[in-house]
Protein backbone atom coordinates (compact mmCIF):
# COMPACT_ATOMS: atom_id res chain seq x y z
CA UNK A 1 0.00 0.00 0.00
CA UNK A 2 2.89 2.48 0.52
CA UNK A 3 3.94 2.82 -3.15
CA UNK A 4 0.10 3.82 -3.94
CA UNK A 5 0.27 6.66 -1.75
CA UNK A 6 2.43 10.07 -2.44
CA UNK A 7 3.82 12.83 -0.89
CA UNK A 8 5.12 15.67 -2.29
CA UNK A 9 8.35 17.04 -0.96
CA UNK A 10 8.10 20.34 -1.78
CA UNK A 11 4.49 21.26 -0.31
CA UNK A 12 5.10 18.79 2.43
CA UNK A 13 6.73 20.96 5.54
CA UNK A 14 7.58 17.76 8.14
CA UNK A 15 4.92 19.63 10.39
CA UNK A 16 3.90 15.79 11.36
CA UNK A 17 -0.14 16.27 11.76
CA UNK A 18 -0.38 13.12 9.69
CA UNK A 19 1.82 10.98 11.79
CA UNK A 20 -0.56 12.25 14.82
CA UNK A 21 -3.86 11.67 13.33
CA UNK A 22 -3.23 8.32 11.54
CA UNK A 23 -5.22 5.75 13.60
CA UNK A 24 -3.26 3.04 12.41
CA UNK A 25 0.70 3.77 13.30
CA UNK A 26 1.46 3.97 9.81
CA UNK A 27 3.58 6.85 8.71
CA UNK A 28 6.66 7.58 11.00
CA UNK A 29 9.62 10.19 10.24
CA UNK A 30 12.56 9.08 8.37
CA UNK A 31 15.91 11.10 7.57
CA UNK A 32 14.71 10.87 3.98
CA UNK A 33 11.10 12.54 5.22
CA UNK A 34 7.91 10.37 6.08
CA UNK A 35 7.48 6.75 5.41
CA UNK A 36 4.94 4.69 5.60
CA UNK A 37 4.60 1.32 6.91
CA UNK A 38 2.48 -2.15 6.23
CA UNK A 39 -0.43 -0.61 8.86
CA UNK A 40 -1.57 1.22 6.05
CA UNK A 41 -5.21 1.15 5.33
CA UNK A 42 -5.65 3.38 2.82
CA UNK A 43 -8.37 5.64 4.62
CA UNK A 44 -7.18 8.78 3.49
CA UNK A 45 -7.59 10.34 7.07
CA UNK A 46 -3.34 11.65 6.12
CA UNK A 47 -4.59 13.02 2.96
CA UNK A 48 -7.88 15.19 5.00
CA UNK A 49 -5.19 15.99 7.37
CA UNK A 50 -2.59 17.80 5.89
CA UNK A 51 -2.97 21.27 5.44
CA UNK A 52 -0.51 21.98 2.60
CA UNK A 53 -2.54 19.37 0.20
CA UNK A 54 0.89 17.53 0.32
CA UNK A 55 -0.31 13.84 0.64
CA UNK A 56 -2.48 11.86 -2.09
CA UNK A 57 -3.27 8.14 -3.36
CA UNK A 58 -1.29 7.74 -5.90
CA UNK A 59 -4.04 5.71 -8.20
CA UNK A 60 -6.35 8.05 -9.52
CA UNK A 61 -8.59 7.01 -12.69
CA UNK A 62 -6.55 7.10 -16.01
CA UNK A 63 -3.19 7.54 -14.13
CA UNK A 64 -2.13 3.79 -13.47
CA UNK A 65 0.41 2.35 -15.51
CA UNK A 66 -1.12 -1.22 -16.61
CA UNK A 67 1.98 -2.35 -17.72
CA UNK A 68 2.99 -2.79 -13.92
CA UNK A 69 0.54 -5.01 -13.01
CA UNK A 70 0.50 -8.17 -14.28
CA UNK A 71 -0.57 -11.91 -13.88
CA UNK A 72 -3.51 -13.56 -12.07
CA UNK A 73 -3.83 -13.95 -8.42
CA UNK A 74 -6.01 -16.33 -6.58
CA UNK A 75 -6.68 -16.62 -3.19
CA UNK A 76 -6.97 -19.90 -2.21
CA UNK A 77 -9.31 -20.44 0.59
CA UNK A 78 -9.03 -23.53 3.34
CA UNK A 79 -11.80 -25.49 4.94
CA UNK A 80 -11.56 -27.95 7.12
CA UNK A 81 -7.61 -28.30 6.55
CA UNK A 82 -8.07 -28.68 3.30
CA UNK A 83 -8.64 -26.79 0.06
CA UNK A 84 -11.65 -25.04 -0.84
CA UNK A 85 -12.74 -26.83 -4.55
CA UNK A 86 -13.79 -23.09 -5.98
CA UNK A 87 -9.86 -22.58 -5.66
CA UNK A 88 -9.37 -25.48 -8.74
CA UNK A 89 -12.11 -23.47 -10.54
CA UNK A 90 -10.88 -20.14 -10.01
CA UNK A 91 -7.30 -21.71 -11.17
CA UNK A 92 -8.85 -23.55 -14.28
CA UNK A 93 -10.48 -20.08 -15.45
CA UNK A 94 -7.43 -17.91 -14.55
CA UNK A 95 -5.36 -20.61 -17.15
CA UNK A 96 -7.99 -20.01 -19.75
CA UNK A 97 -7.74 -16.23 -19.98
CA UNK A 98 -3.82 -16.24 -19.15
CA UNK A 99 -2.74 -18.03 -22.21
CA UNK A 100 -4.66 -15.18 -23.99
CA UNK A 101 -2.45 -12.28 -22.71
CA UNK A 102 0.51 -14.39 -21.99
CA UNK A 103 0.17 -14.02 -18.19
CA UNK A 104 1.37 -15.94 -14.71
CA UNK A 105 -1.28 -17.89 -13.07
CA UNK A 106 -0.57 -17.30 -9.23
CA UNK A 107 -2.11 -18.28 -6.25
CA UNK A 108 -1.69 -17.18 -1.98
CA UNK A 109 -2.73 -18.89 0.71
CA UNK A 110 -2.76 -17.65 4.38
CA UNK A 111 -3.82 -20.11 7.63
CA UNK A 112 -2.38 -22.02 10.80
CA UNK A 113 -0.16 -25.59 10.56
CA UNK A 114 -0.75 -27.31 7.26
CA UNK A 115 -1.08 -24.29 4.68
CA UNK A 116 2.28 -25.06 3.13
CA UNK A 117 1.14 -28.48 2.51
CA UNK A 118 -1.75 -27.83 1.34
CA UNK A 119 0.24 -24.86 -1.44
CA UNK A 120 2.10 -27.71 -2.78
CA UNK A 121 -0.90 -29.29 -4.04
CA UNK A 122 -1.56 -26.94 -6.05
CA UNK A 123 1.37 -26.93 -8.15
CA UNK A 124 0.01 -29.79 -10.10
CA UNK A 125 -2.75 -27.81 -11.55
CA UNK A 126 -0.43 -25.99 -13.59
CA UNK A 127 0.34 -22.79 -11.39
CA UNK A 128 3.53 -20.52 -11.84
CA UNK A 129 3.63 -19.45 -7.93
CA UNK A 130 2.32 -20.11 -4.76
CA UNK A 131 2.96 -17.53 -1.62
CA UNK A 132 1.78 -19.06 1.78
CA UNK A 133 1.70 -17.06 4.90
CA UNK A 134 1.50 -19.87 7.45
CA UNK A 135 1.41 -18.59 11.74
CA UNK A 136 -0.56 -19.83 14.62
CA UNK A 137 -1.78 -16.74 14.37
CA UNK A 138 -3.96 -17.64 11.57
CA UNK A 139 -5.55 -20.30 12.87
CA UNK A 140 -9.33 -19.65 12.77
CA UNK A 141 -10.22 -16.78 10.17
CA UNK A 142 -10.43 -13.54 10.91
CA UNK A 143 -10.88 -11.43 8.09
CA UNK A 144 -8.50 -8.38 8.92
CA UNK A 145 -5.63 -10.07 9.76
CA UNK A 146 -6.52 -12.13 6.50
CA UNK A 147 -6.15 -9.16 4.67
CA UNK A 148 -3.42 -7.72 6.18
CA UNK A 149 -1.68 -10.85 4.25
CA UNK A 150 -3.11 -10.57 0.67
CA UNK A 151 -2.50 -7.20 0.86
CA UNK A 152 0.73 -7.17 1.62
CA UNK A 153 1.36 -9.91 -0.95
CA UNK A 154 -0.64 -7.64 -3.57
CA UNK A 155 1.41 -4.90 -2.98
CA UNK A 156 4.48 -6.46 -3.63
CA UNK A 157 3.56 -9.11 -6.71
CA UNK A 158 1.06 -6.47 -8.26
CA UNK A 159 -1.33 -8.69 -9.89
CA UNK A 160 -3.28 -7.46 -12.47
CA UNK A 161 -6.28 -9.42 -11.65
CA UNK A 162 -7.44 -10.81 -7.93
CA UNK A 163 -9.71 -13.54 -8.07
CA UNK A 164 -11.72 -15.11 -4.85
CA UNK A 165 -13.89 -17.35 -4.15
CA UNK A 166 -17.76 -16.01 -3.38
CA UNK A 167 -18.53 -18.22 -0.47
CA UNK A 168 -18.99 -17.06 3.17
CA UNK A 169 -15.83 -15.88 3.62
CA UNK A 170 -14.73 -14.88 0.57
CA UNK A 171 -17.47 -12.13 0.46
CA UNK A 172 -15.87 -10.90 3.76
CA UNK A 173 -12.52 -10.42 2.44
CA UNK A 174 -12.99 -9.18 -1.14
CA UNK A 175 -14.45 -5.89 -0.61
CA UNK A 176 -11.87 -4.84 2.38
CA UNK A 177 -9.55 -5.58 -0.48
CA UNK A 178 -10.93 -3.38 -3.37
CA UNK A 179 -11.11 -0.61 -0.36
CA UNK A 180 -7.67 -1.03 0.43
CA UNK A 181 -6.36 -0.32 -2.97
CA UNK A 182 -9.16 1.82 -4.02
CA UNK A 183 -10.29 -0.04 -6.92
CA UNK A 184 -13.34 -1.84 -8.23
CA UNK A 185 -14.99 -5.03 -6.90
CA UNK A 186 -17.58 -7.44 -9.21
CA UNK A 187 -19.06 -9.92 -6.88
CA UNK A 188 -20.67 -13.52 -7.91
CA UNK A 189 -19.11 -13.40 -11.34
CA UNK A 190 -20.49 -16.03 -13.76
CA UNK A 191 -18.34 -15.41 -16.83
CA UNK A 192 -14.72 -13.97 -16.69
CA UNK A 193 -12.85 -12.86 -19.76
CA UNK A 194 -10.02 -10.96 -20.59
CA UNK A 195 -9.24 -8.20 -23.64
CA UNK A 196 -5.80 -7.44 -24.59
CA UNK A 197 -4.95 -4.56 -22.78
CA UNK A 198 -5.40 -6.94 -19.67
CA UNK A 199 -9.07 -5.49 -18.79
CA UNK A 200 -11.16 -8.24 -17.70
CA UNK A 201 -14.69 -8.68 -18.53
CA UNK A 202 -16.60 -9.58 -15.55
CA UNK A 203 -20.36 -10.60 -16.60
CA UNK A 204 -22.73 -11.02 -13.91
CA UNK A 205 -26.64 -11.11 -13.63
CA UNK A 206 -28.10 -7.66 -13.01
CA UNK A 207 -30.84 -6.14 -12.13
CA UNK A 208 -32.87 -8.88 -10.57
CA UNK A 209 -31.10 -11.39 -13.05
CA UNK A 210 -33.00 -9.40 -15.67
CA UNK A 211 -29.68 -9.04 -17.84
CA UNK A 212 -26.17 -10.18 -17.69
CA UNK A 213 -23.81 -7.10 -17.28
CA UNK A 214 -20.80 -6.90 -19.15
CA UNK A 215 -18.77 -5.12 -16.18
CA UNK A 216 -14.81 -3.64 -16.85
CA UNK A 217 -11.91 -2.28 -14.24
CA UNK A 218 -10.54 -0.23 -16.84
CA UNK A 219 -8.78 2.62 -15.32
CA UNK A 220 -7.66 1.29 -11.75
CA UNK A 221 -5.56 -1.98 -10.75
CA UNK A 222 -5.95 -4.75 -9.50
CA UNK A 223 -8.88 -6.02 -10.97
CA UNK A 224 -11.00 -7.70 -8.18
CA UNK A 225 -13.58 -10.30 -9.04
CA UNK A 226 -15.80 -12.94 -6.89
CA UNK A 227 -17.43 -16.13 -8.15
CA UNK A 228 -19.81 -18.49 -7.32
CA UNK A 229 -18.26 -21.95 -6.63
CA UNK A 230 -19.90 -25.06 -9.44
CA UNK A 231 -20.16 -22.44 -12.01
CA UNK A 232 -17.21 -22.71 -13.71
CA UNK A 233 -14.65 -26.01 -14.68
CA UNK A 234 -12.22 -27.00 -12.44
CA UNK A 235 -8.16 -27.10 -13.97
CA UNK A 236 -6.98 -30.18 -14.94
CA UNK A 237 -3.85 -31.43 -13.73
CA UNK A 238 -0.49 -30.52 -16.22
CA UNK A 239 1.98 -33.40 -16.56
CA UNK A 240 5.19 -31.48 -15.88
CA UNK A 241 4.36 -29.25 -13.01
CA UNK A 242 6.86 -26.36 -12.75
CA UNK A 243 5.71 -24.12 -9.77
CA UNK A 244 7.15 -23.57 -6.86
CA UNK A 245 5.96 -22.39 -3.53
CA UNK A 246 7.58 -19.50 -1.76
CA UNK A 247 7.38 -18.62 2.28
CA UNK A 248 6.41 -15.09 3.02
CA UNK A 249 7.04 -13.67 5.90
CA UNK A 250 4.22 -13.07 8.57
CA UNK A 251 4.89 -9.67 10.69
CA UNK A 252 3.33 -8.87 13.79
CA UNK A 253 1.30 -5.74 12.68
CA UNK A 254 -0.37 -8.74 9.50
CA UNK A 255 -1.70 -10.41 13.27
CA UNK A 256 -3.51 -7.38 14.88
CA UNK A 257 -6.90 -7.77 14.75
CA UNK A 258 -9.99 -5.91 16.31
CA UNK A 259 -11.62 -9.62 16.62
CA UNK A 260 -10.86 -11.65 19.65
CA UNK A 261 -12.08 -15.40 19.24
CA UNK A 262 -12.89 -16.87 22.75
CA UNK A 263 -14.41 -20.08 21.41
CA UNK A 264 -14.49 -21.97 18.19
CA UNK A 265 -16.28 -26.03 17.21
CA UNK A 266 -16.59 -27.58 14.36
CA UNK A 267 -19.83 -28.03 13.07
CA UNK A 268 -21.27 -31.71 11.33
CA UNK A 269 -20.53 -30.96 8.06
CA UNK A 270 -23.62 -31.68 5.64
CA UNK A 271 -23.58 -32.56 1.84
CA UNK A 272 -24.06 -29.09 0.13
CA UNK A 273 -26.86 -28.57 -2.47
CA UNK A 274 -24.10 -27.37 -4.65
CA UNK A 275 -22.51 -30.73 -3.94
CA UNK A 276 -25.07 -33.20 -5.00
CA UNK A 277 -24.68 -35.34 -8.11
CA UNK A 278 -28.70 -35.56 -8.60
CA UNK A 279 -31.35 -33.12 -8.31
CA UNK A 280 -35.14 -32.44 -8.01
CA UNK A 281 -36.00 -29.35 -8.05
CA UNK A 282 -39.47 -27.99 -7.85
CA UNK A 283 -41.73 -24.16 -8.27
CA UNK A 284 -44.54 -22.59 -7.87
CA UNK A 285 -46.48 -25.20 -9.80
CA UNK A 286 -46.11 -27.51 -7.46
CA UNK A 287 -49.59 -26.14 -5.44
CA UNK A 288 -49.51 -27.88 -2.43
CA UNK A 289 -48.13 -30.85 0.40
CA UNK A 290 -49.37 -33.41 -1.84
CA UNK A 291 -47.03 -32.37 -4.93
CA UNK A 292 -44.22 -32.19 -2.50
CA UNK A 293 -44.92 -35.18 -1.72
CA UNK A 294 -44.93 -36.49 -4.95
CA UNK A 295 -41.53 -35.06 -6.12
CA UNK A 296 -40.29 -35.93 -2.56
CA UNK A 297 -40.71 -39.99 -3.21
CA UNK A 298 -39.27 -39.18 -7.32
CA UNK A 299 -35.88 -37.37 -5.32
CA UNK A 300 -36.05 -40.54 -3.48
CA UNK A 301 -36.68 -42.82 -5.91
CA UNK A 302 -33.88 -41.31 -7.99
CA UNK A 303 -31.10 -40.73 -5.42
CA UNK A 304 -31.21 -37.20 -5.27
CA UNK A 305 -31.68 -34.24 -3.32
CA UNK A 306 -34.84 -32.00 -3.33
CA UNK A 307 -34.20 -28.30 -4.02
CA UNK A 308 -36.36 -25.16 -4.58
CA UNK A 309 -36.80 -21.75 -6.71
CA UNK A 310 -37.18 -18.76 -4.95
CA UNK A 311 -40.83 -18.59 -4.40
CA UNK A 312 -41.19 -21.54 -2.93
CA UNK A 313 -38.99 -21.01 -0.01
CA UNK A 314 -40.60 -17.29 0.32
CA UNK A 315 -44.03 -19.49 0.24
CA UNK A 316 -42.35 -21.18 3.30
CA UNK A 317 -41.78 -24.59 1.46
CA UNK A 318 -38.30 -25.38 2.27
CA UNK A 319 -35.22 -23.75 3.22
CA UNK A 320 -32.71 -21.18 1.25
CA UNK A 321 -29.93 -23.98 1.94
CA UNK A 322 -31.67 -25.98 -1.29
CA UNK A 323 -32.56 -23.18 -2.96
CA UNK A 324 -31.34 -22.89 -6.43
CA UNK A 325 -31.00 -19.56 -8.00
CA UNK A 326 -29.10 -15.70 -7.66
CA UNK A 327 -30.38 -15.29 -3.75
CA UNK A 328 -29.48 -19.13 -3.65
CA UNK A 329 -26.47 -21.39 -4.56
CA UNK A 330 -25.28 -22.51 -8.08
CA UNK A 331 -25.20 -26.49 -8.72
CA UNK A 332 -23.66 -28.50 -11.49
CA UNK A 333 -25.35 -31.85 -11.04
CA UNK A 334 -25.25 -35.04 -13.51
CA UNK A 335 -28.73 -34.86 -13.18
CA UNK A 336 -31.23 -32.37 -12.72
CA UNK A 337 -35.18 -32.71 -13.02
CA UNK A 338 -37.60 -29.43 -12.70
CA UNK A 339 -41.10 -29.71 -12.03
CA UNK A 340 -43.21 -27.09 -12.57
CA UNK A 341 -40.84 -24.22 -12.76
CA UNK A 342 -41.19 -21.69 -15.46
CA UNK A 343 -37.95 -20.87 -15.95
CA UNK A 344 -36.98 -17.41 -15.15
CA UNK A 345 -33.00 -16.18 -15.52
CA UNK A 346 -32.88 -15.93 -11.88
CA UNK A 347 -33.28 -19.59 -12.09
CA UNK A 348 -31.75 -21.28 -14.88
CA UNK A 349 -28.12 -18.95 -14.79
CA UNK A 350 -27.66 -20.77 -11.53
CA UNK A 351 -28.66 -24.69 -12.83
CA UNK A 352 -27.52 -24.74 -16.57
CA UNK A 353 -23.77 -26.48 -15.85
CA UNK A 354 -25.86 -29.34 -15.83
CA UNK A 355 -25.07 -32.31 -17.80
CA UNK A 356 -28.67 -33.11 -18.62
CA UNK A 357 -31.59 -30.82 -17.27
CA UNK A 358 -35.14 -32.42 -17.60
CA UNK A 359 -38.05 -30.28 -17.52
CA UNK A 360 -41.48 -31.37 -16.86
CA UNK A 361 -44.33 -28.30 -16.94
CA UNK A 362 -47.84 -28.06 -18.55
CA UNK A 363 -46.94 -24.64 -20.00
CA UNK A 364 -45.29 -25.41 -23.97
CA UNK A 365 -44.32 -21.40 -23.84
CA UNK A 366 -42.08 -22.43 -20.22
CA UNK A 367 -38.69 -20.70 -20.40
CA UNK A 368 -37.37 -23.51 -18.63
CA UNK A 369 -37.54 -25.29 -22.24
CA UNK A 370 -35.00 -23.38 -23.93
CA UNK A 371 -32.40 -24.75 -21.16
CA UNK A 372 -33.78 -28.17 -21.00
CA UNK A 373 -32.23 -31.24 -22.83
CA UNK A 374 -35.75 -32.81 -22.20
CA UNK A 375 -38.97 -31.23 -22.37
CA UNK A 376 -42.04 -32.65 -20.99
CA UNK A 377 -45.17 -30.73 -21.92
CA UNK A 378 -47.77 -31.95 -19.67
CA UNK A 379 -49.46 -31.92 -15.93
CA UNK A 380 -46.93 -32.70 -12.87
CA UNK A 381 -49.02 -34.82 -11.08
CA UNK A 382 -49.55 -36.67 -13.82
CA UNK A 383 -46.11 -37.41 -14.71
CA UNK A 384 -44.37 -37.96 -11.34
CA UNK A 385 -45.88 -40.40 -10.15
CA UNK A 386 -45.00 -42.44 -13.40
CA UNK A 387 -41.74 -41.51 -13.13
CA UNK A 388 -41.52 -42.78 -9.97
CA UNK A 389 -43.08 -45.95 -10.38
CA UNK A 390 -40.99 -46.76 -13.51
CA UNK A 391 -37.77 -45.87 -11.23
CA UNK A 392 -38.97 -48.30 -8.32
CA UNK A 393 -40.26 -51.00 -10.90
CA UNK A 394 -36.20 -50.78 -12.46
CA UNK A 395 -34.79 -51.21 -9.19
CA UNK A 396 -36.93 -54.05 -8.13
CA UNK A 397 -35.73 -55.82 -11.40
Amino acid sequence: MMELIRFNAARCTLCGSCIEKCPFGALSMTESGIAVNDACRMCGVCVRSCRESAISFEQKAGEINKEEWRDFLIYVEQERGDIHPVAYELIGEARKMAEKVDYRVNCVLVGGKGTAENAKKLLEYGVNEVYVYEHPGFEGFRADCYANAIADCISEKKPSSVLIGATSLGRSLAPRLSTRFHTGLTADCTTLDIEENSDMVQIRPAFGGNIMAQIMITKSRPQFATVRYRVMDKAKKVEHPSGVVEMRKVTELMLESGIQVLASEILEKKQSIEEAERIVAIGRGVHNEEGVQLCQELADALGATLAYSRPMVEQGIGDQLHQIGLSGHTVRPKLIITCGISGAIQFTSCMKGAETIVAINKDPAAQIFASANYCIVDDLYEIVPRLTALLKNRKED
